[in-house]
């Protein structure tokens, strides 16, 4: 007899059950939340129904480059996302089937044991005959792993054993037409008590009295009615329909008990143990189903895929030909990619950002926050080319709109904000603040900001501050002056560039000119001098 391989705690998403099990006591997942994930539009194009995004976040390399893989094959072999798709509906209604067991607490039901077994035989052999054939194009050691686990599966001994059983007992319910019941009555001619005579394999037919008495041939017509057959249900309430329904299975089971025990008994010896560890595959397929569906729409749009080098003894962010994947599948216009690099060696760990309105400030910011959220579940990045070291926390700080506090008023609830983020955030965090302090006038925003930049310099994580403050980037030198002697880390501006008047959205490493930015906004509104003076002419 075969010996099967123990499945009970193989993962699609984790390269050994170590990982996993750290992974679910909590080790190795970053400060990423919900909050977070919604405030960068991740949560618009990544949506999942049985499980939360913030769940699969983790600061494992093995992991991120176990999915990578995994992504891979998904991207590469379109067939998989089909096979998946496929299987997830036969899972779900397993565990259905397995939820309304156990809230009616029948656990002997004979027609509810076959279509168990024929789901799971259903979710191997939909497995089976669309991963199968592309095994050898399969490069990730998780679907390799699946695929040969599957085929020992279904080419065992057990399995054989199973469909064969399947075979018989199907056979059973399939030839069942009728049911002959023998009612006895009272001395009122009610019904007392009644049982089954027999299961039969032809159905009954409409009769009529008068002919099968002339005809005299009880005996060679047994399947013909006296009377004609009234259809069930009739005149019946819910509740009676309910209850000769139970009637009929309770019979069926009754006669089948035995043949339903040692069914049972192949149940739990091969299926539970052998196939039940695909029900807890199902977040997982969705997460990467969902998570191939983003990267393949971004691959169809022909904007490039990078898988992301991990830096573990820096800290870095270096990419080309940077993108914002959600700002991509929302426009059919080009797309301007950027340059981001975030180090200490030609680049600085802190950037202030300015620019004109809607020149691609909050785009570029969000773009960062995606293209590290993405790497740290193993997705493939928005660029060219990217290498980037895991965050042990993404910290976002974006405008809160109608959602300020009222005790606070709204300076009060984004210094709290800001305070928050203190409390957690550490050199290997990445901090993106977009239009902070835009609550209060220019002057104190300037001097809380300093203040800010001057703390993440001391703590020296990756941070980039996107601001209509353009006299904030005029300080970053005196910034830079007062937290060096304590080992701040580099402060630098980076310019939402505007090209002959028009924004280019480009990002461009330089210092800002206020004067060019209140220039565009006068030529925008039409209130330049140029335009008044036009406008008086005309």
């Amino acid at each position: 007899m075969n010996t099967t391989p123990d499945l009970s705690k193989f993962s699609l998403i984790f390269p050994n059950e170590e990982t996993q099990t750290a992974h679910y006591r909590g080790e190795n997942r970053p400060a990423i939340d919900m909050f977070t994930l919604e405030e960068l539009g991740l949560t618009e194009v990544f949506v999942l129904k049985n499980s939360n995004l913030d769940e699969y976040f983790t600061t494992d390399p093995s992991v991120i480059e176990h999915r990578t893989a995994v992504f891979g094959d998904m991207l590469a072999c379109p067939e998989i996302a089909e096979t998946l798709n496929r299987l997830i509906p036969i899972l779900t209604d397993i565990m259905e089937l397995r939820r309304l067991e156990a809230d009616t607490g029948e656990t002997e039901s004979y027609l509810e044991s076959i279509t168990e077994i024929e789901l799971y035989i259903s979710s191997l052999s939909t497995l089976h005959r669309g991963l199968s054939p592309i095994r050898e194009k399969l490069q990730s050691e998780a679907f390799r792993t699946l695929v040969d686990r599957i085929t020992e599966l279904v080419e065992s001994d057990y399995y054989a054993e199973l469909n064969a059983k399947l075979s018989e007992l199907t056979a059973r319910v399939r030839d069942i037409r009728s049911v002959t019941i023998g009612v006895n009555l009272d001395a009122q001619l009610r019904p007392s008590s009644a049982g089954v005579l027999s299961i039969n394999p032809e159905p009954f037919r409409s009769g009529d009295v008068l002919e099968k008495i002339l005809r005299l041939n009880f005996k060679d017509d047994e399947y013909t009615c006296i009377a004609n057959l009234v259809p069930f249900g009739k005149k019946q309430s819910e509740n009676q329909k309910t209850a000769l329904a139970l009637a009929f299975n309770s019979a069926i089971n009754d006669v089948y008990r035995q043949s339903l025990r040692s069914w049972k008994k192949i149940v739990q010896s091969y299926v539970l143990e052998n196939t039940d560890f695909l029900l807890g595959l199902v977040p997982e397929i969705e997460f990467l189903v969902k998570g191939t569906a983003l990267l393949r729409t971004l691959s169809e749009k022909e904007l490039p895929l990078c898988t992301p080098k991990i830096v573990k003894d820096d800290n870095v962010f270096c990419a080309k030909g940077l993108y914002n994947p959600c700002v991509a599948l929302k426009v059919d216009d080009e797309i301007v990619p950027n340059d981001v690099v975030f180090n200490q060696t030609d680049g600085a760990m802190i950037y202030v950002l300015t620019g004109p309105n809607r020149g691609g400030k909050s785009v570029i910011t969000c773009a960062i926050g995606l293209s590290q959220a993405l790497m740290q579940l193993g997705l493939f990045l928005p660029a060219e080319h990217a290498e980037i070291s895991i965050a042990d926390g993404i910290f976002t700080h974006f405008p809160t709109g109608a959602d300020d506090t009222i005790d606070k008023g709204r300076l009060g609830e984004e210094c709290a904000r800001l305070r928050d983020i203190f409390e957690e955030v550490t050199e290997r965090s990445l901090v993106l603040l977009d239009e902070s302090l835009s609550s209060t006038g220019s002057f104190e925003a300037s001097y809380i900001a300093a203040e800010v930049l001057a703390g993440l310099s001391r703590i020296g994580c990756r941070t980039l501050f996107s601001t209509h403050l353009h006299e904030l980037a005029s300080k970053i030198d005196e910034i830079n002056a007062r937290t060096a002697p304590d080992g701040g880390k580099a402060i630098d501006t980076l310019v939402a560039g505007i090209e002959e008047g028009k924004r280019s959205f480009k990002i461009i490493r330089t210092k800002p000119d206020g004067k060019s930015y209140a220039r565009d906004i006068a030529e925008k509104y039409g209130i330049s001098y140029e335009n008044i003076v036009k406008n008086l002419h005309a």
